[in-house]
């Protein structure tokens, strides 16, 4: 296959699939790693794809990956961010959860606490955290997407009866200025009534989602009392964690 036609199928792989890993097209391709790799680069540099650690997606300002794709992104990395703020969360304390793979991670991850309160917009977040007798788990109302999401002014409403110790957020893209973004205005509107209402936030956020675009500006890390990463950002974002005083967790 030539290189032109090489690309512009790795192209239509990514945007079917909205994320695909190195691995995985150079099983496709029969080729090295490093060759897809050195493809990738060219077209993340063109501007026809962004390039992750461990493989390409699909980069769009007005609407996020499939939920599916969503879930197997970064897996591994959301894992190790998960029991980052699990191991950063006290028993018995009074959570608010928003909607996220990234926050589903920490669901499982928060299995082995006790008495944990938790309020949720996240259908899966429930069912997980439900399991146990111990905790006790409330779901917000509203519309219900395909991905287990609740959102809808009705749900906004529902965490403005709370007070909550944490709010574990998870988010979409994070810009070089602080500015959190998201794709959903009705999700957004719902996850700033949770962060005014949480004592503390904590931010989980894998390295994919420094730079990445979207639409709907959610707010700014000045609200964000803790951020759990899995790689050091790059400079500009340290400057602008550092100028905000805002604790940083790169797990390991």
């Amino acid at each position: 296959m030539s290189l032109i036609k090489k690309k512009k199928k790795t192209l239509e792989l990514v945007r079917e699939r909205g994320y695909i890993s190195i691995d995985e097209l150079a099983l496709y391709f029969d080729v090295t790693p490093q060759t897809i790799r050195r493809d990738i680069n060219q077209l993340a540099d063109d501007g026809l794809l962004r390039r992750y650690h461990g493989g390409a997606a699909h980069d769009s300002s007005v609407e996020n990956t499939e939920y599916t794709m969503r879930v197997g992104h970064m897996l591994v990395e959301k894992q190790r961010i998960a029991k980052a703020v699990a191991a950063a969360v006290p028993d018995h304390a009074s959570l608010f959860i928003n909607i996220g793979t990234t926050t589903e991670a920490i669901a499982h991850a928060l299995l082995n606490h006790t008495g944990l309160r938790v309020i949720t917009n996240n259908l899966n977040v429930a069912k997980i955290l439900s399991a146990k007798e111990d905790f006790e788990v409330l779901i917000a109302s509203g519309r219900v997407r395909p991905d287990g999401g609740v959102i809808g002014q009705a749900t906004a409403d529902f965490f403005k009866q709370f007070k909550a110790d944490y709010a574990l957020m998870g988010i979409s893209g994070i810009d070089e200025d602080g500015t959190l973004l998201d794709f959903d205005f009705q999700e957004v509107c719902v996850s700033q009534e949770i962060v005014s209402s949480a004592r503390q936030v904590f931010l989980a956020a894998d390295n994919s989602k420094f730079g990445r675009n979207a639409m709907i500006r959610l707010g700014s890390l000045k609200e964000v009392d803790c951020i759990f990463t899995d790689l050091l950002p790059a400079e500009p974002y340290m400057k602008t964690i550092r100028e905000l005083s805002i604790n940083l967790i790169v797990a390991s």
